[in-house]
């Protein structure tokens, strides 16, 4: 049995970034730990807060719920406060993961691999699939805990930029309109396929993913996008799952995470 950290920013992040990835390696009995930087603080507050709930209250619940659904065996917060959006405000709080020493908060994540014994630890990649300040620091200190910790295989979940062009036309020509959120022109979008070093099959997990996404209910702009899709332009949308593998050569050449 080998252990994959799965190192994200957000609660939800681990549903829609690499749910199925998570479900399937679950599914093969290795160990899957959770680790997420923020409370998501700064996420869509929803009307049923119960009094003396927090927002991060019902993030931690909902990240539970979510880590059960794909079958993940330990969930770890490492205490950050969520930055917000490229240029907000929140960008400035001390106690936030952008302003965070990164060495300090590798050391934070590097004390889990080693406990874990990590084989794999998934980051995101340079520009944090969409330039979300916490994302890019996902980058940063998941490549700075993976050497402190000494962890063999480190793996950046992407977007594939091309493959999802070609979705969006192909759909298009079908006289499908995907309502998909505007990003600035000159907002990076995940990678080229030709960065790509992994592609991973989850169709046959592909419910577990949506029923992940869907047990962050708190968040209904981030999953309501996901969930109007029908079923079955959603599993074309999100069956494969991306990743570039660090110190690969480019290219995709991988079916699965090495090491698990």
């Amino acid at each position: 049995m080998a252990t994959l950290v799965c190192f994200h920013a957000h609660p939800d992040d681990e549903s829609i970034t690499t749910g199925g990835t998570i479900a399937r390696v679950s599914a093969s009995g290795h160990r899957v730990v959770l680790v997420i930087a923020t409370g998501g603080e700064l996420g869509e507050v929803p009307e049923d807060l119960e009094p003396g709930e927090s927002l991060a209250d019902r993030r931690v619940t909902e990240t539970m719920r979510s880590a059960e659904v794909l079958g993940i065996d330990r969930v770890a917060f490492l205490g950050y406060r969520d930055s917000g959006m490229d240029g907000w405000d929140q960008n400035q709080d001390p106690a936030s993961f952008w302003q965070a020493d990164v060495d300090e908060a590798a050391e934070r994540l590097a004390a889990i691999l080693r406990d874990e014994s990590a084989d794999v630890v998934t980051v995101y990649d340079p520009h944090g699939n969409y330039g979300h300040p916490d994302h890019i620091q996902v980058h940063r200190v998941g490549h700075r805990a993976a050497e402190l910790a000494a962890t063999p295989f480190v793996y950046e979940a992407t977007m594939n930029r091309d493959a999802l062009r070609r979705m969006v036309e192909q759909a298009r020509e079908m006289g499908i309109e995907i309502d998909a959120p505007e990003l600035p022109e000159d907002q990076p979008f995940g990678m080229p396929e030709e960065a790509i070093t992994t592609a991973v099959d989850v169709s046959g997990f592909i419910e577990r993913k949506r029923a992940s996404i869907t047990a962050h209910a708190s968040q209904v702009t981030d999953s309501g996008f996901f969930l109007r899709m029908p079923p079955e332009v959603f599993e074309r949308a999100f069956s494969t799952e991306w990743f570039i593998r660090k110190g690969a050569p480019p290219g995709i050449h991988e079916d699965m995470l090495a090491g698990l």
